[in-house]
């Protein structure tokens, strides 16, 4: 059985259809840190420790909560946002774009989150399953011994 948009929808409850969410160009570790820096509000050599610790541009789940976790209801707004970013960028580090470890997830999500008021207008369904479909290419691969994306899927 193929799992189909249809299935994301009522599995998930999210949108299949709305604006694409696409990476056609790769992000490079500088972009990743400016990316930090601006949406996150983290400071310029803690988000390159962050990436360098990780290899790539993509932070740790952990950093995500130890960092942005202590939201009061005197926090700015400023810092309200940044933690409303941490959190959607954890959410789908740890769900729909989970990868592989399922304990880092790539800044390149974190575009998605520059006008938050958008966040719902994005076809996540879609971009899940699509993430779905290239796991289960790559891990067709003989010396792939893992599998990421929302599992849950295939349990349909």
């Amino acid at each position: 059985m193929t799992i189909t948009l249809d299935d994301v929808a009522s599995i998930l409850h999210i949108l299949i259809t709305g604006s694409m969410i696409s990476s056609s160009q790769p992000l490079w570790v500088d972009d990743a840190n400016a990316l930090l820096v601006e949406l996150l509000g983290t400071i310029d050599v803690e988000a390159s420790r962050e990436m360098e610790q990780c290899h790539s541009p993509s932070v740790r789940l952990l950093w995500l909560r130890e960092n942005f976790s202590t939201i009061t209801d005197v926090s700015s707004d400023d810092d309200i946002e940044f933690a409303t970013r941490a959190f959607l960028l954890h959410l789908v580090g740890c769900t729909l774009f989970a990868d592989k470890s399922a304990t880092s997830v790539g800044v390149v999500y974190l575009e998605l989150y520059r006008d938050l008021s958008m966040v719902g207008s994005y076809a996540w369904g879609a971009a899940c399953l699509a993430f779905l479909y290239r796991q289960l290419t790559t891990v067709t691969r003989f010396e792939v011994r893992q599998l990421g994306g929302y599992l849950t899927l295939l349990q349909s």
